[in-house]
């Protein structure tokens, strides 16, 4: 009988991969604009 894959386990480690290069983004981009203050439009 052939193993069933466990797309839970996949599935996490996409989320995780996401979350990790969401986090690489977002200080990747403070460190391109330290300076300037972060831009609330609320509005």
């Amino acid at each position: 009988m052939a193993k069933k894959p466990n797309y839970e386990f996949q599935k996490r480690q996409k989320e995780l991969a996401r979350k990790a290069k969401k986090e690489q983004k977002k200080k990747t981009k403070q460190e391109e604009t330290p300076t300037s203050p972060p831009k609330n439009d609320d509005n």
